[in-house]
């Protein structure tokens, strides 16, 4: 039974982004996306928020689709219908600083990796003078050695030449993970200096093994039209692609955002067995800014971030930059 656990972990990666085909094939319209969030895209640091990939299919559903199905079925509150959705599959990889040391570091965030799947529902609804647009998510995978981070991060530190780690025996164990998460943002649109500015706030909570918290933040943007800003870890989403796909296109963005959080399986460490953990800190912040540029069917985003003290006797703040290449179909 064990091996039969552990094969069909190591099977997630391969066997969820085959299930999504029928899904994706039927879809009117998509986005295929490849976002990289690195802490050498912001800063020099290797450690803590390490590594994070994640590939993302964006597309419009059919009326008949299982996912328009589960939109109109849900609660009118939540959302009313899916005007895009999407399906994501994502491996993170977390460190404490000092990544050399074999021995625990005891006051340093545990070593783990995750590698999960997820999909996503929007909508966009008028309100008066302003846009109401809501995001639910469904996150599924496993934290744990199954992920393979300990191997991928000393593979890509033997093949750059930089520092190898050694800790990794102390990882959390495997663990099955599963998180929903709710946001809903508000953008007022004022033409300035011959493109667009907009603004607004957002709220947003989540609730899993993964993550549990309740969020607020505020967003701008300037240039031309789009239908959001790039999220970053912990929120999903896919709400960055410019309105428009002809010729040279481009905003500039800014965001920052408040978090009470109850549950960061990261800091926390395992929920049902004994593991490295921290004491996290219940106030969290974030502050980013960032440059989407397209051309055509093509987009690059950048964001930047830096984020406020996670746990008890963490140094310094942690930055960490994403970039994303999109590419519509």
């Amino acid at each position: 039974m064990n091996n039969i656990s552990a094969l069909c972990r190591k099977a997630l990666p391969i066997v969820l982004p085959l299930s999504l085909l029928p899904t994706v094939a039927g879809a009117d319209s998509g986005a295929l996306s490849i976002k990289f969030e690195n802490d050498s895209l912001a800063s020099s640091d290797d450690g803590h928020y390490t590594s994070g990939f994640e590939l993302n299919w964006t597309f419009t559903p059919k009326e008949q689709s299982w996912t328009q199905r589960l939109a109109t079925a849900l609660p009118d509150s939540l959302i009313g219908q899916a005007d895009r959705a999407s399906y994501r599959l994502i491996h993170q990889i977390y460190t404490p600083d000092d990544i050399e040391q074999r021995l625990l570091i005891e006051d340093d965030r545990p070593y783990a990796g995750l590698v999960y799947g997820g999909m996503s529902l929007y909508e966009d609804v008028p309100v008066g003078a302003w846009t109401q647009a809501t995001d639910l998510h469904l996150d599924i995978g496993l934290v744990g050695p199954s992920s393979l981070a300990d191997s991928i991060q000393r593979e890509v530190h033997r093949v750059t030449d930089s520092r190898r780690p050694g800790g990794w025996k102390h990882q959390l164990g495997d663990e099955a993970l599963v998180n929903l998460t709710a946001r809903r943002q508000w953008w007022h649109d004022i033409p300035l200096a011959g493109k667009q500015f907009s603004h607004g706030p957002s709220v947003g909570a989540a609730l899993g093994n993964l993550y549990t918290y309740a969020s607020t933040g505020y967003s701008v943007r300037w240039g031309d039209d789009a239908d959001g800003i790039p999220t970053l870890t912990p929120n999903p989403g896919s709400r960055y692609l410019m309105s428009g796909q002809r010729g040279w296109q481009w905003y500039l963005f800014a965001h920052v955002e408040g978090y009470y959080m109850a549950q960061n399986l990261t800091l926390d460490g395992n929920t049902f067995r004994n593991s490295h953990a921290v004491d996290r800190k219940a106030w969290v912040a974030d502050a980013s800014v960032g440059l989407a540029i397209a051309w055509e069917d093509w987009q690059v985003t950048y964001a930047a971030v830096q984020r406020s003290r996670e746990f008890d006797g963490q140094g310094e703040q942690d930055k960490f930059g994403a970039m994303t290449l999109t590419k519509r179909f």
